[in-house]
């Protein structure tokens, strides 16, 4: 039965790689439009589909079940991210382009530090996705998506495999952890994003290289400030929250 569930989910992921590769050809003439973006986050969402239905046909153990509270709350998570990223921002343009401050990476990192690395960034890629798609920024769409994942995922890692955060600790070494954690994502993102926001509009949506450098520049800027926004919300969050969902049991066992 799992590898019967396995091999589906093999087959739909290589589908939609398939699909989402011939669209990109076919629209890559056209390079910077909305079609052209949605393309290449088709490619990524059957790539990692496909990824993960492999593994799963090489898994030995069972996988535990989804517990139905952590996709409640990664669901949760996801709506706050897209707010955060749709409706609390400052766009600054950038020629014909534009980027802008916001609150999608404060609630990207209250995930993770909440409910795992995987959860956590997938809550933040997939919120701030869908708020790239519903907005002017459809074109950053597949890099959002990547970019947000990874967030979550390095957060989660330094949070719950390196300080145990969903253990039993003193509050210092809770608070410590929190903003080490959310450093260590929020650094990531930092570097990454003008890098990757370069390359992927240059050489994938084919905008002019003065214009990539000088979106990578002041990109660079308002990465660093939301950056800090997001370690200092998130962990001031996260540590009046933690205390109530321990009580409660909502708080996630890692």
């Amino acid at each position: 039965m799992k590898k019967t569930g396995s091999i589906v989910q093999s087959v739909v992921g290589l589908i939609l790689l398939v699909i989402g590769v011939v669209l990109c050809f076919s629209t890559y003439v056209q390079k910077g439009n909305t079609a052209y973006a949605i393309s290449l986050l088709v490619a990524i969402l059957g790539g990692f589909v496909l990824i993960l239905g492999i593994v799963g046909l090489f898994q030995k153990n069972e996988p535990k079940p989804v517990d139905t509270k952590v996709l409640a709350q990664a669901a949760l998570c996801a709506a706050l991210c897209y707010v955060g990223a749709t409706f609390i921002k400052i766009d600054v343009p950038v020629g014909t382009e534009k980027t802008m401050f916001h609150f999608g990476n404060v609630f990207c990192v209250l995930a993770a530090l909440l409910i795992g690395g995987l959860w956590g960034g997938l809550a933040g890629a997939v919120g701030m996705t869908i708020s790239d798609l519903t907005t002017s920024y459809v074109t950053s769409a597949p890099k959002t998506f990547i970019l947000k994942l990874c967030i979550g995922l390095i957060v989660g890692f330094v949070a719950h495999k390196l300080f145990k955060l969903s253990k039993d600790h003193s509050a210092k070494y809770v608070t410590v952890a929190t903003i080490v954690s959310s450093i260590c994502g929020m650094l990531f993102n930092v570097f990454a994003d003008p890098i990757v926001g370069y390359f992927y509009k240059t050489y994938l949506l084919g905008v002019p290289q003065d214009l990539s450098k000088a979106l990578a520049k002041i990109g660079a800027v308002t990465t660093s400030v939301n950056a800090v926004i997001a370690v200092i919300v998130a962990t001031i969050i996260y540590l009046a929250l933690r205390p109530v969902m321990k009580k409660t049991g909502m708080l996630k066992e890692l």
